[in-house]
């Protein structure tokens, strides 16, 4: 999703992976210059990104961090992405995370299944368009959400991700 909406990211700024899990995501914002922030609840998870990091010399600041029970603070990010991780009652949190102008990338599973992927129960994937409802204090720049629609299923089958910002 980053890469395909390469054109919306800030030019500068602190940003924040959030759930990162492997951190490719952590990894693109870094390389595009970003002060990146990657959490993650799996300890192994921030262990394999710090050294990946590492490896291609870019700096991201990694944090173990159950991001439900300690959400971001109010204002402190430019940018937010989550892929693949729903907690609805983290959205306020989200929105207020954002600094003005703030950049918020976010994707994750639907419940009108078309492949065999993602979470196994509904609780943690979105009825059809909940993920506009869900963000709709914030300016739209970018949504996608297919689901059943095509005979052929492609990478972004099962998926709906969103590209808003906070007052632009």
């Amino acid at each position: 999703m980053l890469s395909s909406n390469r054109h919306l990211l800030p030019d500068a700024g602190k940003a924040l992976d959030l759930a990162c899990g492997r951190g490719a995501s952590a990894m693109f914002m870094a390389q595009a210059g970003l002060e990146t922030h990657a959490w993650d609840f799996s300890t192994v998870a921030i262990e394999r990104l710090d050294k990946k990091a590492r490896e291609h010399s870019l700096k991201i600041k990694t944090q173990v961090r159950d991001v439900v029970n300690n959400p971001p603070e109010p204002g402190s990010f430019d940018l937010i992405l989550v892929s693949y991780f729903l907690e609805r009652r983290l959205i306020p949190q989200l929105v207020q995370a954002l600094r003005p102008e703030g950049m918020l990338f976010y994707q994750t599973f639907v419940k009108d299944v078309y492949l065999d992927r993602g979470p196994a129960t509904d609780e943690w994937r979105l009825e059809r368009n909940e993920l506009l409802h869900l963000f709709q204090d914030l300016r739209i720049h970018y949504y996608r959400e297919d689901g059943r629609v095509f005979s052929q299923p492609t990478e972004l089958s099962d998926l709906a991700m969103i590209v808003a910002s906070k007052g632009i």
